[in-house]
């Protein structure tokens, strides 16, 4: 099995400006992301794409290859990352059309807290199943079947999806997911054919919270920090 790891990796970002070179617990995040990649089973080379010289410096510190920049047009803020995800595949293709390896394997530098377990885990279901994409979840804190309401016209509130029988605590309800960024693992062939995710045979891997953290601001960051500290004997308990 030849899986190839991808780190899709921005000079942009509105949020959290240069999100991908922040540091935590002094490494980039994108350098997080090439280790997780790189420490599991299954994947010995990672591929990152970005549009920015100094994220591929640094990259290509912590093992990553960097055989091409993105173009422009990809790397925007409302460019589709699926596309980007096109590029890539297509880049590092011999022939530059089909793909020659098994399994793409996205690793997001944004989920600095997952294991490498966590990315075997989505190849070895990928590959056991069948399926053309894995994707990580996390259970999620919020419930639309209990917890979680819209609004009329008149500002009243209503439980945003109506359960299939009454619910008088949260454990009771239907258990609904977050999708998380830890990683997602794909049959490259699936991913050329189409043009988003959920057209194929999709499965899901899930993901304790802890490690399923995304960073998307400041606060974020802050929270990923204390959670590494206290898994590396570093912080507080509790």
């Amino acid at each position: 099995m030849n899986a190839i790891g991808f780190v899709f990796a921005r000079g942009g970002s509105k949020g959290l400006p240069r999100k991908n070179l922040r540091l935590l617990a002094g490494k980039p995040l994108v350098a997080h992301a090439i280790e997780a990649a790189l420490g599991g089973r299954y994947i010995r080379r990672v591929v990152v794409s970005t549009d920015d010289e100094e994220i591929a410096a640094v990259a290509r510190q912590y093992g990553a290859e960097v055989p091409f920049l993105r173009p422009p047009e990809l790397a925007t803020d409302t460019a589709s990352e699926w596309l980007a995800w096109h590029h890539a595949i297509r880049a590092v293709s011999r022939d530059g059309c089909r793909p020659d390896f098994d399994v793409f394997v996205s690793v997001p530098a944004t989920s600095p807290l997952r294991a490498p377990e966590d990315v075997d885990a989505c190849i070895e279901l990928l590959v056991a199943s069948g399926a053309d994409m894995v994707v990580t979840v996390t259970e999620a804190r919020h419930n639309p079947y209990f917890n979680m309401v819209v609004l009329d016209d008149d500002q009243r509130p209503r439980i945003a999806i109506t359960p299939p029988k009454e619910v008088c605590r949260r454990q009771d309800a239907p258990t609904v997911y977050d999708m998380t960024a830890v990683a997602f693992a794909a049959r490259p062939a699936f991913v050329l054919a189409t043009s988003r995710d959920w057209e194929g045979d999709i499965r899901a891997i899930v993901v304790p919270p802890e490690r399923a953290v995304d960073i998307d601001t400041e606060l974020d960051l802050e929270f990923a920090e204390f959670l590494l500290a206290r898994r590396q004997g570093r912080g507080p308990a509790h």
